[in-house]
């Protein structure tokens, strides 16, 4: 199964990656590595991540837990989409749970 960043996704791993490098530009490429690394695993175990708990009954809608971040993630027939990535103490915005 496919693992597909959408645009939203990867433009928080890049605003991450920029806040990141404020203090070091080598730590701010080894975290963008390191978590596009991680989500490669969902194509092989597409439901290894847990129920987002702000959203329990979409079955379809799992999260992995990298570090200090929950990458938010949609489980479809053919593909995995990684919807967004949000600091684990931050509030889950739900608009950012849209369908593509």
């Amino acid at each position: 199964m496919d693992s597909k960043w959408t645009a939203q996704a990867e433009n928080r791993v890049y605003d991450i990656a920029s806040y990141i490098a404020l203090d070091s530009a080598v730590e701010a490429g080894k975290w963008v590595d390191s978590i596009f690394d991680y989500v490669k695993r969902l194509e092989n175990f597409p439901e290894s991540g847990r129920y987002v708990p702000e959203l329990a009954t979409r079955k379809d809608l799992r999260e992995l837990v990298f570090k200090n971040y929950r990458i938010i993630y949609r489980i479809e027939t053919s593909a995995v989409y990684i919807l967004t990535v949000r600091n684990y103490k931050q509030i889950l915005p739900i608009d950012e749970i849209v369908p593509i």
